[in-house]
């Protein structure tokens, strides 16, 4: 009788499963947001401007016309930013590790932007004094006009230097951020919402 009554409970409850199941999972599609920011792009332009960088202070650093001291931290502080173009362009792999060193180079390619951008606020305001030296020295109309011209040359230089920068700084915050969203430094990995939806049993 007992065996009976067992088996007419169970034949009365059936199994309670829900008709819609929420649940929520990690987006591992979140690594793909690094590629919206269109990584290659960016970290190709940040080691072209770097160079041709270099490439220009190196020429006026031979020509005698720029600051020993200034030009070396400016070097060491270009190919920073050179390392980080690389790194930012080897990070489309979606790697964790690599986009982790490159939210790190990024940082450091901010700093250093900021450096030289500071660098080249301070060589604007250095009025060359070898221009005047030799304006006085030489009498003649055309030496004055050589000095106005190389003036003028280190002057748009100068400005064109510090709107590279600028953009070198935005390049390396644009960077720095998407790694920060991928790789969740900041804040805990965010979680996708999954609805799952399950068919009724048939009743028979």
């Amino acid at each position: 009788m007992a065996d009976e009554a067992a088996t007419v409970e169970d034949g009365v409850r059936p199994a309670q499963s829900p008709l819609v199941e929420v649940s929520f999972q990690k987006n591992v599609q979140r690594v793909q947001k690094y590629l919206e920011a269109e990584p290659k792009a960016l970290g190709v332009t940040q080691i072209g401007l770097s160079v041709f960088q270099i490439v220009c202070v190196a020429v006026f650093l031979a020509k005698g016309l720029s600051h020993i001291g200034i030009d070396i931290a400016f070097f060491i502080s270009s190919l920073l930013v050179v390392i980080a173009g690389s790194v930012a362009v080897a990070a489309q792999n979606l790697h964790l590790p690599t986009l982790r060193a490159c939210l790190g180079m990024q940082i450091v390619a901010s700093g250093a932007s900021l450096f030289n951008l500071i660098c080249c606020l301070i060589k604007m305001d250095d009025s060359p004094v070898y221009c005047w030296h030799n304006h006085y020295d030489n009498s003649t109309l055309r030496i004055g006009e050589i000095c106005h011209n190389l003036e003028n040359i280190r002057s748009h230089f100068s400005v064109e230097s510090v709107l590279i920068q600028a953009a070198l700084l935005a390049i390396s915050v644009t960077l720095a951020t998407y790694c920060c969203k991928v790789v969740n430094c900041c804040s805990p990995a965010p979680k996708m919402t999954v609805i799952t939806v399950q068919a009724p049993a048939v009743q028979q």
